[in-house]
């Protein structure tokens, strides 16, 4: 439907708390439409509505097209494997850096899906990674913030100057 305005790093916005959706209706449905149109423009495969401003709990995930299109509204971890993994990891609103991250290896998430159906789900590998990932997101918590500060210190310095770069046209 429409590919929508990403906020970018530093947007204050990205660490807010995203509400519980509530009304499952057609203009959720439209949101999560644009939100994978955002996404495969973005040449992502995780986006969540918080990154393009609203404020609600809803994630989209497309890790292989293969794979389909994984819907997440309301999502929450119900419970984590003690298990840990590293992954890199990045962010469409800080596009062109990354990093690695430790991750529990495997998560347990209720959610709901578009009509509003209550579901729960486990997953490993890098849908746990991806799913961890979103539900910090839309808990207000930016991916960076899981890093040690001298690699997040690097990360940001890293995105200015890649900003600082494509701005100037090099």
């Amino acid at each position: 439907m429409t590919v929508r305005t990403i906020l970018r790093f530093p947007d204050h916005h990205l660490r807010a708390t995203a509400q519980r959706v509530a009304i499952f209706d057609e203009d959720l449905c439209s949101l999560a439409t644009d939100l994978l149109d955002t996404l495969r423009a973005a040449s992502a495969i995780g986006i969540t509505a918080t990154h393009i401003g609203v404020l609600k709990r809803l994630a989209v995930i497309e890790l292989a097209a293969a794979d389909g299109v994984l819907t997440y509204v309301n999502p929450q971890i119900v419970w984590a494997s003690a298990d840990m993994m590293r992954h890199e990891e990045g962010s469409v609103s800080m596009p062109g850096v990354t990093e690695e991250i430790e991750r529990h290896a495997r998560v347990r998430m209720s959610y709901q899906d578009l009509s509003g159906v209550e579901k729960i789900e486990e997953a490993d590998g890098l849908l746990s990674v991806c799913l961890q990932h979103e539900v910090d997101q839309l808990d207000g918590i930016f991916w960076i913030s899981r890093l040690s500060r001298l690699k997040r210190d690097r990360v940001v310095k890293r995105f200015d100057k890649a900003q600082r770069t494509q701005a100037s046209g090099d």
